[in-house]
């Protein structure tokens, strides 16, 4: 047998490899056990008090509305870059297609693989800062840091700018970081 392996095949395969990137990172951040809120110990005192109880249950929404946020934004995420190599993988049939253009398509592919992989590392990074959930869009030379926070401080926004830019090559204008309460 001939074991000369081609553009096609690399292509084919760093294609497999972006793709199985992306489904890895979409199963281990959508990946639920169950959600479960931490709160205080309850107190005679504070069982007397029925308007607590109130305040406590609009707690819990609106923790569950940022859980429902971040959730929606990794299926969001995934499912675009899906579409995105699906579309590449198209064109990258395509028999008319040049070299360039195919060399060009490899690249983005790449590109996409790199994105997904640092993404995931700065989340993780920021997830140990102390945060409790973060989305990070890594695109082109700009990072966009969506965390979830009551109010971030100074220290807490140096912090994660201290993170994006220790992964990435990004200059510190072009970092954003905001916040979901």
């Amino acid at each position: 047998m001939n074991m000369i392996v081609g553009k096609r095949q690399i292509i084919l395969a760093t294609l497999v490899v972006a793709l199985t990137v992306a489904v890895y990172v979409n199963y281990k951040f959508t990946a639920a056990g169950g959600e479960y809120i931490a709160t205080e110990a309850v107190t005679q005192e504070d069982r007397e008090n029925y308007g607590d109880a109130q305040f406590v249950d609009a707690q819990i929404e609106n923790v569950s509305q940022s859980n429902d946020y971040f959730a929606q934004a990794r299926l969001t995420r995934s499912k675009s870059r899906d579409e995105a190599v699906t579309a590449m993988r198209t064109m990258m049939d395509d028999e008319s297609l040049d070299s360039a253009k195919k060399a060009e398509l490899n690249m983005q592919a790449a590109k996409i693989a790199m994105a997904i992989e640092t993404e995931g590392k700065i989340e993780n990074l920021i997830r140990a800062k102390g945060f409790e959930d973060c989305m990070v869009y890594c695109e082109n030379d700009k990072v966009d840091v969506v965390v979830q926070t009551s109010g971030l401080l100074d220290n807490e926004v140096l912090q994660i700018r201290d993170v994006v830019l220790g992964e990435t090559d990004v200059a510190v204008e072009n970092i954003s970081i905001i916040e979901v309460k």
